[in-house]
């Protein structure tokens, strides 16, 4: 199967916070990039935009992506939308999937194959376990979604390899490069793209004593959940002045 032009909408997640690269815009790369990359050696005429940035709510995705999205008359999209809001304090989720559930259908009449993600199941991690059936009663959401507008789903809530901490970065928030590769195998192997990707391989991981596993979890409060917070509460957002790393569509030249 081949492609001739790939729109990725989003936030963090598919921006690729977490897997640095210095070379690209905004100094990521990210599971997209990837797909994008493998997607180009099966067309000569391939073309990529990625339009999300780190941050965004469900609303702004909408109001800053979306009809830019259409206009490209993508024959593929993939978006993970509302991860933001559902850390947010207060939250209607019927009414995000109502938004949600529009936007999918504006994308789906434009004939692309569109992927939506379901939430990654993190109630093992601290804190995050608290927002375990928050996170279930979106995915239900969106798998219902997925299915009035004939979208796929990337069931990240069934992909057990992340219980591996080395998935994910520091801040157990974003995945690590390790992370969004093995996303990118996800994606094309579910698109039924053949690709070069070799799968992620780890050596037998460390076993922590109970002590060093506390000393890690208030570290991870002391340098990410706290100033995490403060942001919340100052109205700040870490996708304040950033723009989208490819904004129009063009070939894959990383």
């Amino acid at each position: 199967m081949s492609f001739e032009r790939y729109v990725a909408l989003g936030d963090s997640f598919t921006e690729g916070v977490g897997d640095p690269d210095p070379a690209r815009p905004n100094g990521l790369r990210g599971w997209a990039d990837l797909v994008a990359g493998e997607l180009a050696r099966h067309s000569e005429s391939f073309a990529y935009a990625n339009l999300a940035i780190r941050g965004r709510l469900l609303r702004p995705i909408v109001d800053e992506q979306l009809e830019t999205a259409v206009a490209m008359r993508p024959d593929l999209v993939t978006i993970y939308a509302g991860g933001n809001n559902l850390m947010r304090p207060k939250l209607d989720l019927d009414a995000l999937a109502a938004e949600y559930d529009e936007a999918i259908g504006k994308l789906a009449a434009t004939g692309a194959r569109i992927l939506m993600w379901t939430a990654y199941d993190g109630s093992w991690a601290p804190v995050f376990g608290m927002l375990r059936g928050r996170w279930a009663v979106y995915n239900e959401l969106v798998r219902e979604i997925a299915d009035r507008h004939e979208a796929t789903i990337v069931d990240f809530w069934r992909f057990d390899e992340y219980r591996d901490l080395r998935m994910w970065d520091f801040d157990r928030l974003h995945m690590s490069a390790a992370g969004h590769h093995n996303m990118a195998i996800r994606v094309l192997d579910l698109l039924g793209v053949e690709h070069g990707l070799g799968p992620v391989e780890f050596d037998e991981a460390p076993v922590l004593t109970r002590a060093q596993e506390r000393a890690a979890d208030r570290a991870w409060m002391r340098e990410f959940l706290v100033p995490w917070v403060g942001r919340r509460l100052r109205g700040v957002s870490s996708g304040d002045g950033i723009t989208p790393k490819y904004p129009e569509l063009g070939p894959v030249r990383f």
